[in-house]
């Protein structure tokens, strides 16, 4: 078990993550609307460089305080650059298993929020399904605690993790994020339409919004609109913007161009 108050007082007084970084933001889009849904705050270098430079120092010793430390990063961030005036929201990753006491952990969140004047409504906190919780109750009882505080939870690359469906069954976030593996050539493949159609169903019974992420296509977007995804994501419309809130491109005529 971890040192639980000596990870506090790191985490704090944050010399328990040393490595240099920041935050590039990119757009979630709304096509129903051809609005910027959210910017979600993606890790980079302190110079942009990729994620895996920061991510390949995370270890056991400091998963808590970076955790901790991208949240500030990426609310700081948001507010510097005045985010609520170009989206609705801000998403932020988090990694479930540096959450030990939920109400706990999200203290320094919440100062961080009411020192930059951010909205607690306009946070999204993304769970990456890649990640193995051996705890199901566990995460729930993050979930519900996120959902009391006014923050709203996503599942992130949902089908390409541990949990599946039993994640949604157990936890029942507010969104939904399909893995772009699912999104790959939907425009094409029957079998990925299938699947997809499915979610949506399921998640439209139980009231979870559903993100269409990774679009690279003209194909791929038209796909998902015609499923009812209208919240889509990727490259398609926008790269990250490194420490920068970049514009999406709506129409699919200026995007090809």
């Amino acid at each position: 078990m971890p040192d639980h108050a000596h990870i506090c007082r790191a985490c704090r007084d944050g010399t328990a993550f040393e490595t240099p970084f920041s935050m590039a933001f990119q757009p979630i889009i709304d096509r129903d609307r051809n609005a910027v849904f959210a910017y979600e705050a993606l890790v980079r270098g302190p110079a942009g460089e990729g994620a895996g430079s920061v991510l390949g120092t995370v270890d056991d010793k400091n998963r808590y305080a970076f955790d901790q430390a991208a949240r500030v990063r990426a609310i700081e961030l948001a507010a510097q650059l005045d985010l609520p005036r170009k989206a609705e929201n801000v998403s932020i990753n988090f990694l479930p298993n540096a959450v030990y006491t939920p109400e706990a952990c999200i203290r320094t969140t919440l100062e961080t929020a009411n020192r930059v004047n951010f909205p607690i409504d306009a946070i999204i906190f993304e769970l990456t399904e890649g990640e193995a919780v051996a705890d199901a109750a566990h995460l729930t009882r993050i979930v519900e605690s996120y959902r009391k505080m006014g923050f709203k939870t996503a599942i992130d690359d949902f089908g390409a993790g541990y949990s599946g469906l039993n994640l949604l069954a157990r936890s029942q976030p507010d969104i939904v994020k399909l893995d772009m593996e699912l999104v790959r050539d939907l425009d094409t493949i029957h079998t990925k339409r299938v699947i997809v159609a499915g979610i949506v169903r399921i998640c439209e019974e139980l009231g979870i919004t559903v993100i269409g992420e990774g679009i690279e296509t003209a194909g791929e977007s038209a796909a998902l609109q015609d499923l009812g995804v209208s919240l889509q994501q990727g490259y398609f419309f926008a790269r990250p913007g490194f420490e920068a809130l970049p514009d999406p491109v709506f129409a699919a005529e200026a995007a090809c161009a």
